[in-house]
């Protein structure tokens, strides 16, 4: 029989590495950069935007053009009895050709309302790429998050195999008791009704990446990497973020949109104007011929053009407003994820050179004591579950971390959204764990604390 203490080397190797395991900044994960590139590629919603770009491009030039021109024809004649052309000088056919033309600048100003349309897209694209990467980045976190879990998870069923193993031949040589037995079968088959549910977990998280690369949800998706080995993204400057975000970029092309807007209604109210060339043959008689210009008359322009002019100003006014509460709520986000930021690598150094190392050494010294008779399963159990539970809470720290540097990078106005993983074992655990692993917040909240409806695009 396998003593327990034998497990020890086995059991803890991960503490010490967890615990001296330097901080990665920079290093790429090559398998990420080809699940970006792929979902970047295939993406439905991506490309809906880049074509919605695409065709408010294509409406620029059309805002610039003139009004199409008429052509109309008609008969002059004398009388009703026949036709008199060629007979009576006043009877003829008319060719007329008209050409609109609206008054200086306002061509312009059409053109420049439609280019800025361009821009409202492409905050719109902005947004959906931002967050397409993003998803992905969280996806992928979730995976390593749970596979972690599931390699832990592992070696926590390997100690239970042996301490029931233990347990029995204790039993068996009325050295222990039934109920340390039986409480060891127990938390084997919670164990393993915790692997279902981490199981289920990992192919959940699995069908969410898939769908955004666009392969069927069942795909095995292989990963190399891990959290533990996981590069810490480099922190973006609050400028750096402000120029970043799409929903800042698009209420301020929303501004100018506005202003080009209320210049165009001030123009409209000059008239336009409207050219008219015609040629009236007149069958044996010379031809006649007229050209003329007419002008529309903005004669209702206190209850039309003034009262456009006035709905403009206003609206103008309002984006403005707009800007200052977009900018103010995106700098309240980033604020509140720099601060997630500073406290997850607080809590990180803490693991790493205190609550690891101290788990560790409780464990070793609790399981050379369960193996020499001077401690209970339970005891030993309770030691399981603290190391269990702090190399859980450790993995989801990092987890979170991830999300908060995903969250700062998206630079969206809705908070942040986590990474969540599986449980890690049975109910015991969860209950006695010293230290409780982050949640990340349910999508109800997230619902709740979503951003306002008039800063969405």
């Amino acid at each position: 029989m396998s003593s327990p203490l034998r497990l020890v080397p086995a059991l803890v190797l991960v503490a010490p590495v967890l615990a001296q395991a330097p901080i990665a900044t920079s290093s790429a994960d090559p398998v990420l950069a080809a699940l970006l590139q792929e979902a970047l590629a295939e993406f439905p919603d991506l490309q809906k935007a880049d074509a919605a770009v695409r065709m408010d491009q294509e409406r620029v030039p059309q805002a610039g053009v003139l009004p199409d021109p008429s052509l109309s024809f008609g008969i002059q004649n004398d009388g009703f009895q026949k036709l008199q052309i060629g007979r009576m000088e006043t009877s003829f056919y008319s060719v007329a050709f008209t050409q609109p033309l609206p008054w200086p600048g306002k061509r312009g100003l059409r053109k420049d309302v439609a280019a800025l349309n361009v821009d409202l897209s492409k905050a719109t694209q902005s947004r959906v790429r931002l967050g397409l990467e993003a998803d992905v980045r969280r996806a992928y976190a979730a995976l390593l998050l749970v596979r972690g879990q599931q390699a832990l998870q592992a070696q926590q069923s390997l100690f239970l195999e042996q301490a029931e193993q233990l347990a029995r031949t204790r039993y068996e040589v009325g050295q222990g008791s039934q109920s340390e037995l039986l409480r060891a079968q127990l938390e084997r088959t919670r164990l393993q009704q915790a692997a279902w549910a981490l199981e289920a977990e990992e192919r959940t998280t699995l069908a969410a990446l898939n769908r955004l690369r666009q392969h069927d949800p069942a795909d095995p998706f292989p990963t190399t990497a891990s959290l533990l080995d996981s590069p810490e993204p480099e922190l973006l400057s609050r400028e750096a973020l402000e120029t970043r975000s799409p929903e800042l970029a698009g209420a301020r092309a929303s501004v100018q949109q506005t202003e080009r807007q209320l210049e165009l209604a001030k123009l409209d109210r000059r008239p336009d104007f409207a050219i008219t060339a015609g040629l009236m043959p007149r069958g044996g008689f010379d031809p006649m011929w007229q050209v003329g210009v007419s002008i529309s008359l903005p004669i209702w322009g206190k209850q039309k053009q003034q009262r456009a002019v006035a709905e403009h100003e206003h609206h103008r006014q309002g984006q403005g407003a707009e800007v200052a509460s977009v900018r103010s709520l995106l700098r309240q986000r980033t604020e509140e994820r720099l601060l997630q930021i500073q406290s997850l690598r607080r809590s990180r150094a803490l693991y790493q050179q205190g609550l690891l190392v101290q788990s560790e050494a409780s464990f070793k010294a609790t399981l050379a004591q369960f193996e020499a008779g001077r401690v209970s399963f339970l005891g030993a159990l309770e030691a399981l579950n603290g190391w269990v539970g702090d190399q859980g809470a450790y993995l989801q720290t990092l987890a979170q971390l991830q999300a908060q540097h995903i969250a700062l990078a998206e630079a969206g106005l809705g908070p942040a959204p986590g990474i969540a993983g599986g449980s890690l074992g049975a109910a015991s655990i969860a209950a006695s764990s010293g230290t409780p692993a982050p949640k990340a917040p349910s999508k109800a909240a997230k619902a709740q604390d979503s951003a306002p409806a008039s800063m969405k695009m």
